[in-house]
């Protein structure tokens, strides 16, 4: 029986990369973004690579309904389910359109923990399955001017691990993914003027990574050795400390 994926945010970045590795590797895919144009140049494009079955799925996950919908269209037990869509929201808080913080926080927290409850009920009857959230090293610490995109990051981080620890013998694994600055459209997204570009990680490099530590069953995937590094030294600094860091970092771009 072929092996299906789901992959959320698919149609740019890490989501888009993953999509590939995943097909690459033999699996069929659900691909899920808002854009539907490049969801199905993405399809058509792995199914005359990789030889394999694609349904795609136009669904803008700020919608409340939208995660009962994409479970509901999906016709086949999943063996991988990747929560990889988010979005940032760069500035003030209290000068933020309140609007587009709702929709962060439903996108970056509510649909991923709706995809994940209603996936893994299936995985956990069959006692197989895997799960990617992509999370990031934001989690790690506030983020001044990106405050509620840290803190959402920090939930996802979070509740994988927890997860993860409740799933142990079940045969259901799951991972967070918690890359740093990455060459994608979050930036582009949030409004963020991005000088230092030659930090930014290849997002192909971050992909990868996280389906190999995927497979592996790992809990924690921090690509990139300073990243990991940072995360490591960020529980042990003070929380001012951090946090002023992190709003220097973020003022510069």
């Amino acid at each position: 029986m072929s092996n299906w994926a789901l992959i959320t945010g698919a149609s740019a970045g890490i989501g888009y990369e993953l999509a590939g590795i995943f097909a690459a590797n033999g699996y069929n895919l659900v691909l899920v973004a808002r854009n539907e144009a490049r969801l199905q140049a993405l399809a058509a494009q792995l199914r005359q690579e990789s030889q394999i079955e694609t349904l795609v799925l136009p669904k803008d996950l700020a919608r409340p309904n939208a995660a009962a919908e994409i479970f509901s269209a999906v016709g086949v037990p999943l063996d991988v389910l990747v929560n990889n869509a988010g979005f940032g929201c760069y500035g003030p808080f209290a000068q933020a359109d309140l609007g587009l913080q709702t929709d962060l926080m439903q996108v970056n927290m509510v649909a991923l923990t709706q995809l994940t409850h209603r996936f893994l009920q299936p995985m956990l009857a069959r006692r197989r399955g895997r799960i990617l959230n992509v999370a990031s090293t934001a989690a790690f610490q506030p983020g001044p001017l990106l405050s509620a995109y840290y803190a959402s990051k920090a939930f996802v981080y979070l509740f994988s691990y927890a997860l993860a620890s409740e799933l142990e013998g079940t045969g259901v694994t799951v991972t967070a993914l918690c890359p740093g600055t990455t060459r994608t459209e979050f930036f582009e997204r949030a409004k963020i003027h991005m000088q230092r570009r030659w930090l930014l990680m290849d997002a192909r490099v971050v992909a990868l990574a996280g389906y190999r530590g995927l497979m592996k069953g790992k809990r924690v995937v921090i690509p990139g050795l300073m990243n990991r590094i940072m995360a490591m030294l960020s529980p042990c600094a003070p929380t001012r400390l951090t946090s002023a860091i992190a709003r220097r970092i973020n003022e510069g771009g």
